[in-house]
């Protein structure tokens, strides 16, 4: 969520654009550009009440003012009128996973859907786009929400399930750490949108293992002839 002011508009001391920083999990690599924002700056935090809980129980995030940082728990499927007048976003379960660092139970890999993680609608009142960096599977009533939409930003983590085991990179599927894969039959992401319509879809969140990402290879001209673009820093969007 963004403002304009570069300078803050009653000191006049250096400012961010940044209004408003809305969460749609607990995962470290989710949290942790918290730590990275200025100190004593204000700006709203939106969250579930589950990560809001994480947030709470890790006392490194009182670093963020809460006079100044106020903890704004959303509701699931519940809209929030943001600026300017007509944006608005509404947060939606997706089934995920607590985050590795919290994991406390006998099956630690089990996939939820309780507002761990979460997926945002974001529309202007004309267009709409969603926003799902992590997704542990596919779902019909998330079929349903995605169908139709302008555009769709996409958990595009690993190409297959196994990537990081056989590269050595981890001991960890994708599955394990609460992903879909792209190119897995019959449960990857590719086989899960064929059908749908989207007038865009765009694949975020991708792990630098993942051969997607080279602009040159195979999977990419996999993806492209599957209908999908690949998110690059300082892309911009228009719907």
């Amino acid at each position: 969520i963004n403002q304009t002011p570069d300078l803050h508009p009653r000191t006049g001391l250096r400012s961010t654009p940044i209004a408003g920083v809305v969460l749609t999990s607990g995962e470290i690599d989710a949290i942790t550009g918290l730590l990275t924002l200025r100190e004593r700056q204000a700006f709203g935090l939106y969250a579930t009440q589950p990560v809001l809980d994480q947030l709470d129980a890790n006392p490194i995030f009182t670093a963020l003012d809460r006079t100044l940082v106020p903890r704004l728990p959303m509701v699931l499927d519940r809209p929030i009128a943001l600026e300017p007048p007509g944006f608005c976003i509404t947060p939606f379960s997706v089934p995920g996973k607590v985050p590795l660092y919290a994991e406390k139970t006998e099956n630690p890999a089990e996939i939820m859907n309780n507002g761990e993680t979460i997926g945002l609608d974001i529309t202007d009142g004309t267009s709409h786009a969603l926003f799902i960096p992590g997704c542990a599977m596919m779902t019909e009533a998330l079929r349903t929400r995605i169908n139709g939409a302008d555009a769709v930003f996409f958990d595009g983590t690993l190409w297959t399930d196994d990537e990081m085991v056989r590269a050595g990179l981890g001991s960890k599927t994708g599955h394990r750490m609460g992903h879909m894969s792209l190119a897995d039959q019959p449960d990857g992401t590719f086989a899960a949108f064929a059908g749908m319509d989207v007038k865009r879809k765009i694949l975020i969140h991708i792990n630098n293992s993942n051969p997607v990402l080279l602009a040159d290879s195979p999977e990419r001209k996999q993806a492209e002839a599957a209908g999908w673009d690949v998110a690059f820093d300082g892309m911009k969007v228009r719907l």
